[in-house]
This record gives structure tokens, sequence and C-alpha cells, in this order.
């Protein structure tokens, strides 16, 4: 039996754990069989306080794993594959066996929708990003293209106009969805521009991106395109599927209530998997620590 089951190993899960071990709450990681979240695919991490030169995102986990161990969480690499929020106390369940909790801290973040063409995954984070508030000093008076047609890819664009040369939006359809208001921002920016029907099919470049070919969607031209980077912009997965009876909104990711509370008393949320808005590996931490504490009281509210 233990106090806090935490589920997800980003920094949302492995703050979580630091702050609850050290308030002597038993505590088991379910960290997944690939643990430590979209750090992993991450080159260098310039914007997480306490490292003026940068860190690797492999390296950033890994020092923190080693500090969670350190205060005496125990951390197994398996996947949840169904959870019992129904009844007290909870239960895990992985492909091996199953484990029971008197809470739950869901920190299972959510995943880049890529656009899975070929040369993509091999140059994420080597010219391949998701995240400019994240990348976009790395582009400084480069060009580069943003993959996407709704409020994030106007927002991402804006962001990387700070720091680039040229932006180009490159939208497979005829129309953005994203709202007039960011679509008015975007189009009085004069660094960027716009391509409209047009779908990215291959990213090109050995080592890094040299440049894309795109593909008229309408009467099927193919041409390429040289660029220095491209952020990809057309949303996030939610890892929230596992869990039955949560409430999720429309487009998947878990609700939280007042101070990270899910709807089933007992189970708290951290982290990406609800948070849509910032997505930052220094806010899931901060939500990390947030619901740790608010876990740590809920228990003491039930002695």
């Amino acid at each position: 039996m233990y106090d806090v089951i935490i589920i997800g190993s980003g920094p949302a899960g492995l703050t979580a754990a630091i702050y609850n071990t050290r308030a002597g709450l038993k505590t088991l990681l379910l960290a997944g069989a690939k643990w430590g979240g979209q750090l992993m695919l991450t080159t260098e991490v310039e914007n997480f306080p306490g490292f003026p030169e940068g860190i690797q995102g492999p390296d950033l986990m890994a020092n923190m794993r080693k500090q969670t161990e350190h205060h005496g969480a125990e951390i197994i690499d398996v996947n949840v594959i169904a959870t019992d929020f129904g009844k007290q106390p909870f239960v895990v369940k992985t492909d091996e066996q199953q484990y029971e909790g008197k809470a739950v801290i869901i920190a299972t973040g959510a995943d880049t929708k890529w656009l899975g063409v070929p040369g993509e995954s091999e140059k994420i984070g080597r010219g391949i990003s998701s995240c400019a508030p994240c990348d976009a000093p790395f582009f400084r008076d480069k060009d580069v293209i943003v993959a996407g047609g709704g409020d994030s890819a106007m927002e991402e664009a804006c962001v990387l106009t700070r720091f680039a040369k040229q932006v180009t939006i490159i939208h497979r359809r005829g129309e953005f969805r994203a709202s007039q208001a960011m679509q008015d921002k975007a189009k009085a920016n004069p660094k960027i521009t716009f391509m409209m029907n047009t779908q990215i099919t291959q990213v090109l470049g050995e080592m890094k991106v040299s440049g894309v070919k795109v593909k008229d969607t309408i009467n099927g031209e193919e041409k390429e395109l040289v660029t220095d980077g491209v952020f990809v912009a057309i949303g996030h997965i939610p890892n929230s599927t596992v869990f039955k009876g949560i409430e999720v909104d429309e487009k998947g990711f878990i609700k939280a209530r007042e101070h990270f509370h899910t709807n089933i008393e007992g189970v708290f949320v951290a982290g990406d998997v609800y948070d849509h808005q910032y997505m930052q590996a220094v806010t899931a931490a901060g939500f990390g620590c947030a619901a740790a504490l608010e876990a740590e009281r809920w228990l003491e509210s039930q002695t």
C-alpha cells in the first residue's frame, strides 16, 4: 500500500515525487516504459532556471530522476494499462501487476502531433521543434517554417519573429482555424508570410534541416523550399485515455478543479495532461509541486 502513486515521469511527475517523499509519504512513481517525457526528445534547454549555460533535455531529466531516487521514491519503468478509482484504495494496473494507493497524481503529459513525413522524426531537436518559446533563440536571423493553421500556429509564428529573419506559415487548407484576432495579429507582422493549400511531404537535410518538399493540395504540384527550421504546431494529444471516470475536455485534456483536484476525490493532476496553455518544463514542475502539496494535505485530512 502506497500513500501516493504518481503516474508519469516528466518534470511534473518527478517534482511531485520529490515533494511527496520529502514529506515522509510512501511514494511510487510509475514512469512508463519510455520515461522522461518530451524533454527526452529535446537537445539544449536554455530556459529552465538554474542552468546559465543551458542543459541537454535528457541530462535535465536524468538529474531530476536522480534527485527523486535520492529522496527515496520507488520508480518503476512500466506503462499503466488500467485504473480503478471507484473505491479506496485506488488501484493502478500495469502489464505485470497492480498497485494500491491512497492518493494518485496523474502526470502523464501530452504528446506532440507530428507531421509524420519522411525526414521528420530523426531531425527533432535538429531543426524540427514544437515549441517556439523553447527554441526560437536558436534560429536568430534564420528562415523558418511553421506548419499549422490554428491559434497555436499563429502564436508560434509571432514568437519566432522576435528572432528569425523570415517566418512562413504553411497550412494544408484554404482557410485558417485560428481566431480572427490571432490571424489579424500574424498578418500584421511584416516578417510573416503565408502558403495556403500547401502540405509538407518531406523534411530535407542530412544531419539537420535544410529544406522541405511541399505539395499543392489543389493541383498536386510539388516543389522544394529552403529553410533552417520547421516548427510543428498542429496540436497535442493528452495521455488521458487510460483514466476511466476522470473528466476531460473536448480535446481529452483532464479537467483540473481548484488546487489540482480532479472530479474524483483523492486523484490529482499536474502538467501537460491538463495544461494546454503553457506546456513548459518549468510550469509542469511547478504544477507537480502544487499537486504533491495538495495530495499531502488531502491525506492528512483523511486521518
